[in-house]
């Protein structure tokens, strides 16, 4: 299965701008540009949001594949990233990605769930990407 995207870019770096789509049509001409990728303006997406959504929606079905291999069943995972991208030397690369979990599954132990959540950050495809260049952080808890 290939997953499928898109992205246009007009103009200079900082005068720019650009969209960005994909094939199911969930994102359609959505806007990004040199500001809000570094500017902090708030009219469009970034590579890096895009990242932190991929990798929270990848870590989340993980770790329910890892619970139910446990035999247990969440009834909710809310997971949050966050991707830093930073200055190292000439350019700039993505250093960190920050998840945060909490989970509501009944039965579980805190220790199950710890090795579930382990288990799910180096087991998620996306987290494997960024596995030998990138710092990748779980804060997960069990609510």
């Amino acid at each position: 299965m290939a997953s499928k995207a898109s992205a246009v870019w007009t103009g200079s770096l900082k005068e720019g701008k650009g969209t960005i789509s994909t094939a199911t049509g969930v994102l359609s001409n959505a806007n990004y540009s040199f500001a809000t990728r570094f500017e902090g303006a708030d009219s469009g997406t970034t590579p890096e949001e895009l990242i932190a959504a991929a990798h929270a929606s990848c870590f989340s079905m993980a770790l329910g594949a890892q619970l139910g291999g446990a035999g247990l069943t969440p009834t909710k995972i809310e997971t949050h990233a966050a991707v830093t991208l930073a200055k190292v030397g000439e350019g700039f690369q993505v250093t960190k990605i920050a998840l945060t979990t909490t989970a509501h599954v009944p039965g579980a132990s805190k220790e199950v769930f710890d090795k579930a959540a382990a288990d799910a950050k180096g087991g998620c495809p996306i987290s494997k990407l960024f596995a030998n260049n990138t710092e990748i952080l779980l804060d997960a808890k069990l609510v």
